[in-house]
Order: structure tokens, then sequence, then C-alpha cells
């Protein structure tokens, strides 16, 4: 059980070519980046921007932050400049817009250098594939774009989601199922926080790992929502060390606050802590 995940509550997007943007990011407590080529940058701005984001791969001062880089579609004249920049620089991961097939997403793997590949599911076509597309080795992720997704349906989304809910866990299935991580989709208001906080929580409800964000005065609550509480994370201390006495006292049961612990527990208590970005020994 050492293979613990880390925190990826927050996952920002910012434009690639918006240097004052992307020196602010290094200070926030965002705990994924993703540098966008896609669409924050207008066409004539594309090579431009990716050169700036290489740049910014290249400096550095990133600390924990993952470093993401959002490369233009498949079928765009940019993709193939965009993948090899990708590939070449110190980017912990790609990011794919619109796949929709795993035979797409086989290929984008195969070209990406040995970076992981992050999927972003946004098309119906996407949905109905996604399990598929997620057990492709080589992805690492999946990532939900529901404005696409609402536009292609003919929905008209409510606060609470309603007409893509079936979607939205569709692809936490296929992510959980293939052991990758899974991410929300951007609440575009930056003005309304009440209802940014109440889609985070939903994305929590739902078995999201994080959700992606567009403006940094979302990192902050998004943070808060994906952390575990002070109650949960005494409980999940709690049971570990009450397993790990067990064993060592060779008992063939252990017990927390009157219930059985497990090692499914154990595991659960552990992604917990990782999740909240809590230390924790090793079993």
């Amino acid at each position: 059980m050492t293979d613990m995940p880390r925190p990826r509550r927050s996952v920002l997007y910012l434009p690639a070519n918006r240097e004052s943007a992307i020196a602010k990011a290094r200070t926030l407590p965002a705990d994924c980046v993703i540098l966008d080529l896609e669409d924050a940058v207008q066409p004539d701005a594309k090579a431009n921007a990716r050169a700036a984001a290489v740049a910014a791969a290249q400096a550095g001062g990133w600390g924990r932050r993952e470093l993401i880089l959002r490369v233009n579609g498949t079928t765009t004249p940019w993709f193939a400049a965009d993948l090899a920049a990708a590939a070449a620089a110190p980017f912990a991961a790609v990011l794919v817009p619109k796949v929709d097939s795993p035979e797409e997403a086989t290929a984008v793997v195969a070209a990406a250098g040995g970076k992981p590949v992050w999927a972003m599911i946004e098309t119906p076509r996407g949905v109905l594939a996604a399990a598929a597309i997620a057990a492709v080795p080589g992805v690492a992720a999946l990532v939900a774009g529901m404005a696409d997704m609402a536009k292609d349906l003919h929905c008209r989304p409510d606060a609470a989601r309603t007409p893509l809910l079936y979607s939205l866990s569709a692809i936490v299935l296929a992510a959980r199922a293939a052991e990758i991580a899974v991410f929300d989709g951007v609440f575009t208001d930056i003005r309304d926080g009440d209802g940014f906080a109440a889609e985070a929580r939903q994305a929590v409800m739902l078995g999201f790992d994080g959700k992606t964000l567009i403006h940094p005065s979302q990192v902050e609550p998004c943070n808060i929502a994906f952390s575990p509480a002070a109650a949960e994370i005494a409980a999940a201390h709690g049971m570990i060390a009450a397993y790990e006495a067990a064993l060592a006292a060779g008992a063939g049961v252990a017990t927390y606050q009157g219930r059985m612990v497990e090692v499914l527990h154990v595991a659960e208590a552990r992604r917990l802590l990782a999740q909240a970005g809590v230390d924790q020994p090793a079993v």
C-alpha cells in the first residue's frame, strides 16, 4: 500500500500565453495547473502560446503542483506540434480535448512520448465510449467537459445539472472501473461563489477526485469542498492505528469504535488522508 494518490482537488486552467496569470499561479494553492493552448488561445496566437507554455514548464517554480498542457484537438492543424511540445517538456501530463473513442485515445498515447494522457469526455460519443477510453493503457485521467456536452444534448441544465447527471456519473464509473483519476468540469460564473460551492459539493458526492477551475478565486473553495473534515481525518487515523495494533498483536480481528476494520477500510482511510495531504505511516 505504498502507491497512494496525491491531492488533486483543484485543477486550474490558465491561458498559456498569459505571463502574468502563469506567474500568479505559482503562488496559488492549486493542486494542478493546466496551461491551455485550446479554448483560451486565438488561432493566430497558438504558436506563441505553445512556446510560452514550454518556457513556463522549463522555468520551474511549480513546487508540488502538477503542471499539465492542454493541447488542441486531434483534428486541428496544431495538434501534432502541441503534442510534440508536451512530450519534450517537463509536463506531468497532456490533456486532450474531445476524445471520442478508444482508438483515438490509443493513437494519442502512442504519440505522447510516454507522457500520461488525460482525456476530456465532452461529447455524447465520448460518454458512451468512456469506459473503453479509460481502459486504454496510458490514459491516466478523465476530465468532464459539460459545456460542449450540454450543447450536443440540446439540454438546458439547471443549478443541479439534472440533465447532465447521467453523463457525469458515467464518466466517474468509467474512471473508477479503470482505477484512474477523474475530474469534474468547470463552473463558468466566477461571480457566483455560492453556486460554485454547491456544484463542488455535488462533484464530491458524485465521486470526482477534484474539479477543473477557470479563476483563481475558485481554488480555495474547491480545496475546502474536496478536503475531508477534521472528524473524517481523525477517524481515518484511528482505523489505521487499530488495524496496525491488531496486526502487531497477532489478533485476527481489528475494531475501531465498535466497528470491524478490514483491509478495504484501511485502504479507504489511506486514500482519504492522501486526498487531504496528510502524512501517514506505511503498513
